[in-house]
């Protein structure tokens, strides 16, 4: 039977392009109104707010977030090689942002570890290359707090233009010059490709990708954090190989372990790890988590202060953090022009990370969020804290969890968390003088137990699919053991490789006929298949484009044990020959036993079979190379006599065979070439048998 298609409306694109941008640039009260409550969600959900229901479920994950994100605020510091005073700001300006502008009501924005190590990473490289020492001990007090002012203990200065004005620039300042820099051009970037609707760019980023990158920096963190751990001074390692350079210096140097450091942590860790186990053990018994670190870092200051660990053993501590807000800054033009490239990934990584997280949520909690309102909501995150001293934020995955468990049902809670952290910096800051940097990077470790559990995944993963667990490794390998920037080209490129690979390459098979049915399945896959007498069956399981026509020539020509163009070869060649013999009136060769050696030379088995059925069913599209291949397969099939008829061919795949002439001037051979099911093409060809 034939089905008759639908007639396609023809759209004129020009006048659809004008129309939308007439509707575009027009500007109505209306229009602007709805632009207005698109670009601030906030202003759509708060009217609609149920205090009753919604008010206790969100103070209470709003406090329990904003406790645990201060003693992480300040332990971070130390991965983005900033003052923890930064990392205040940088979590206090994300969540009243994100209130504003993001479109998930469960996804917690603020500090997170992999974007700190970024940032540090770009803030250590552009710190060596102005001649700063990177292994000078931070003063006891904030010291370089704004531009201007070179009160560093170390003496390089460098000369910075800001507004037109040269000023000599110490360690702190350039750091965070630096920091700022980096984080305004990754929320431009963010921005723009929110305008140009790019948010389709995280689709490259496949899960098992960003679990290895995700991983393969957790080691890469971990390693930066050993030094603190054991109280040594070693250099901090830049560019390519970190990780196990880093190593060498830790074994190279573990003679100068600091005692009191090596106790702490061990003390410390085995705290966090008992309680984490213990939380994670009865979190069903427990209507919050327990602030863990919280506890051990006020009983640590305590210890460290009361206990004059600093000044009786050189256990180095985080010094004085300063209360209130520094003078916001423009962030520097020239800076910016140095880090524009390393702002892609980070960018790119930081926008990820938050709407894959927010559909998470969205998913779990049945609501929608808009992934392009996310990209400006995270770009605003970066653009406006970058002038009040803050570096890069993202959703972070262990805050969001915590944060849905505790009852929070929308992001006002990110408003009470703001105010937390606001409460430490206004007033409570300076009491965390005496906080040993080791106790911070205790806390650090122990966060990173999600990411360095996904090796006990490996088997399972490998299990699951063979190919994404490829991926993993070979990010994770590349995050770890060169940069997280080469990481993560290198993940997103392998990605597409194995796509690439896999269509090029894709599974075949000769299909038989389930007994006393109109089916077909895989006859090496299946048992009590029968063969279809006279006809082959064959299914690519791919689209048929250019990097694949070989490999489908090859599969169809093997599997049917004929090669069309081979045959053709060898009957040419023979009549060749027979005409030869015939002219030279040698009737014995022509007629006798020379003859048949010949023809057993020249002319392969009988062929069994008239004709194959194309299983086009997982043909998802045809390029002009994959129309020519079934045109050149048709031609050459039909020179032996063997018809090739297509079977379960979806509309676009018919209009490109349409377009490329397969069926013929006025498709007048459609009806014979083409059909809705594979049955039906075999009975087809059973008729013409």
């Amino acid at each position: 039977f034939f089905m008759e298609r639908k007639t396609q409306v023809k759209i004129n694109r020009k006048k659809l392009m004008l129309a939308k941008l007439r509707k575009s640039c027009s500007c109505t009260p209306g229009k602007m109104k709805n632009t207005i409550m698109g670009f601030f969600p906030v202003l759509q959900w708060l009217p609609k707010y149920r205090c009753k229901e919604y008010i206790w479920g969100d103070i209470m994950s709003g406090l329990v977030i904003g406790i645990i994100l201060v003693p992480q605020a300040i332990a971070y510091s130390l991965l983005a090689g900033l003052k923890p005073i930064y990392s205040l700001y940088t979590s206090f300006f994300a969540n009243i942002i994100y209130f504003l502008m993001g479109t998930s009501r469960h996804v917690s924005v603020g500090i997170f570890s992999l974007i700190s190590l970024m940032v540090g990473q770009v803030v250590d490289r552009e710190l060596l290359l102005a001649g700063f020492d990177l292994n000078d001990d931070a003063p006891p007090g904030l010291g370089d707090s704004s531009l201007g002012n070179n009160s560093q203990p170390n003496t390089t200065a460098f000369n910075l233009t800001i507004g037109g004005t040269s000023v000599e620039c110490g360690k702190e300042c350039y750091a965070i010059g630096i920091a700022t820099a980096l984080t305004f051009v990754a929320g431009v970037y963010q921005v723009l490709m929110g305008i140009f609707r790019l948010g389709f760019v995280s689709m490259y980023l496949s899960e098992s990708m960003l679990d290895g990158f995700a991983t393969g920096a957790s080691l890469t963190i971990l390693t930066a954090q050993v030094k603190y751990l054991i109280g040594i001074k070693i250099p901090r390692s830049q560019g390519h190989g970190m990780l196990v350079i880093t190593w060498i210096n830790i074994f190279q140097n573990i003679s100068q372990a600091n005692l009191c450091d090596v106790i702490t942590s061990a003390i410390c860790i085995v705290v966090l790890v008992t309680a984490k186990e213990l939380g994670d053990r009865y979190k069903h018994k427990l209507k919050f988590p327990l602030p863990t670190e919280l506890v051990v870092i006020v009983v640590a200051t305590l210890v460290s202060h009361y206990g004059n660990l600093n000044e009786l053993y050189a256990s180095s501590v985080s010094g004085a953090i300063p209360t209130g807000f520094i003078p916001p800054k423009v962030p520097c033009f020239d800076l910016m022009l140095r880090v524009a490239v390393d702002a892609l990934p980070l960018a790119i990584i930081s926008f990820a990370f938050t709407v894959s997280l927010s559909e998470m949520c969205a998913k779990k909690y049945a609501y929608t969020i808009r992934a392009n309102q996310e990209m400006f909501a995270v770009g605003f995150c970066n653009i406006i804290p970058s002038f009040f001293h803050s570096f890069a934020t993202s959703a972070a995955l262990a805050k969001t969890l915590v944060k849905t468990s505790t009852g929070c049902q929308t992001q006002v809670s990110g408003v009470i968390s703001a105010m937390v952290v606001l409460m430490v910096l206004l007033f409570l800051a300076p009491l965390f003088y005496s906080l040993q940097k080791c106790v911070l990077a205790c806390i650090i470790i122990v966060s990173l137990r999600g990411a360095l559990r996904k090796f006990r995944d490996v088997p399972a993963r490998y299990h699951v699919n063979k190919v994404d667990t490829l991926v993993w490794v070979v990010t994770m390998s590349a995050s770890a053991l060169v940069s997280t920037e080469i990481g993560l080209l290198v993940g997103i490129v392998f990605s597409m490789l194995c796509i690439i690979v896999r269509t090029q390459q894709p599974r075949t098979a000769l299909l038989g006929q389930i007994q006393n049915t109109s089916f077909y399945e895989d006859d090496l896959e299946y048992k009590n298949l029968s063969s279809v007498p006279k006809v082959k069956i064959f299914r690519f399981e791919a689209p048929l484009y250019y990097a694949n026509r070989n490999y489908f020539l090859k599969s169809l020509y093997r599997l049917t044990d004929l090669d069309p163009n081979l045959e053709a070869a060898r009957r040419k060649k023979y009549e060749k020959k027979e005409q030869q013999q015939l002219k030279k009136g040698n009737e014995t060769a022509a007629n006798g036993l020379g003859m048949e050696e010949t023809i057993m030379q020249l002319v392969p088995k009988q062929i069994d079979f008239q004709a194959i059925v194309v299983d086009c069913s997982s043909i998802s599209f045809l390029d002009t190379t994959g129309v020519n291949t079934l045109k050149e397969i048709l031609k050459d099939y039909k020179e032996l006599n063997i018809s090739v008829l297509l079977a379960c061919c979806n509309p676009s795949v018919i209009d490109s065979l349409k377009r490329g002439g397969y069926f013929g001037k006025d498709f007048g051979n459609m009806q014979e070439l083409l059909f809705y099911s594979i049955h039906n093409a075999v009975q087809f060809a059973r008729d013409l048998n």
